[in-house]
């Protein structure tokens, strides 16, 4: 006996969380389709969302849909459902990149509905933070959300750190002397602009005054009136998340895997921010890892501590993204 069709709404509401996931300048490079016989969820890349200079192999892009993905799972637990999830299911369709069956036959993963409050709350944050060190537990717990997904997240010691700031401003100086890239930033930089996308002018947050917070500032040397300049961390808590290898289905299991460090941060009272802009070349990219670990390739460099929650930037309508059939 086949199951029952899903309503509507639930489907909607399920994606609608999935689409509060983080992505590279907001870009929200996703797409899903419903099938409402089989009660599957499909994801699918934007691909007129992606950014051939910043992330020619789309490594980006798989992380983006990839943390779109943990959040489908989220929400499906939320809505008592259960997921049984294949990544890249059809090799011979490299762009179906992942398929969510959804039943409620079997017990949802309350580990994972009890992280759906977060979805809401978690925003990337452009503020300072306070100089303190993130206790040992909360560490230890964040480590053991990313291993959970088949991903390895790492505290570097401070020498390591260093190096990650240097890289950061190398990223910084080399950007400004190709327009491309400049030009391609700013395509998704929405200042005194309304759109759903992008990166809006009331989520840049405040210029840096001091300090070494690796904090891009999409508004380039425009001024923006009344924006403030402030001081922020000269020791930032920075934590490398990657993977042994370095394929497409490790970049999709990578950005799950740093949505629930994200999620598990935002319910452990931590502000969050991410910065890709020291691994957006390859040279700097191989500079990120850590030698002393086994972690393989480095994906994404998270920026955790106490300070201010950043604010919720424009998503686009579920109507936009979703197809069901």
């Amino acid at each position: 006996m086949p199951a029952r069709p899903l309503d509507e709404s639930t489907v909607a509401a399920l994606v609608s969380a999935a689409t509060a996931a983080p992505s590279l300048h907001n870009a929200q490079p996703w797409r899903f389709r419903h099938d409402s016989a089989t009660r599957t969820v499909e994801l699918r890349p934007d691909l007129g969302r992606a950014m051939p200079r910043t992330d020619p192999d789309h490594r980006a892009l798989h992380l983006g849909c990839g943390a779109a993905l943990f959040n489908l799972r989220v929400a499906a637990a939320h809505h008592d459902l259960h997921t049984d999830t294949g990544i890249l299911p059809d090799p011979s369709d490299p762009y179906l990149l992942a398929t969510v069956n959804l039943t409620s036959t079997e017990r949802p993963d309350r580990e994972l509905a009890r992280m759906f409050p977060a979805i809401a709350r978690r925003h990337t944050s452009r503020h300072p933070f306070e100089e303190k060190t993130l206790p040992a537990d909360v560490q230890e717990a964040l480590r053991e959300a990313a291993e959970q997904e088949d991903a390895q997240l790492v505290f570097p010691d401070q020498w390591h750190v260093e190096a990650l700031l240097d890289h950061v401003h190398d990223a910084e100086g080399r950007d400004s002397l190709e327009p491309e890239r400049v030009e391609e930033v700013r395509r998704w930089t929405r200042a005194g602009e309304a759109s759903a996308d992008g990166i809006p002018e009331y989520a840049f947050g405040p210029r840096s005054r001091s300090g070494r917070a690796p904090v891009r500032d999409f508004a380039g040397r425009g001024h923006l009136p009344g924006r403030p300049a402030v001081a922020f961390e000269t020791t930032p808590n920075l934590a490398l998340l990657g993977t042994a290898h370095d394929r497409p289905a490790d970049w999709l299991r990578a950005g799950q895997a740093l949505e629930r460090v994200l999620l598990l941060a935002t319910l452990q009272g931590l502000a969050t921010a991410l910065t890709s802009h020291a691994l957006e070349r390859a040279d700097l990219r191989a500079l990120a890892r850590d030698p002393r670990s086994s972690m393989g390739f480095v994906h994404m460099v998270l920026r955790l501590g106490y300070g201010p929650a950043g604010v919720a930037t424009p998503r686009r309508p579920v109507s936009d993204v979703l197809e069901t059939v």
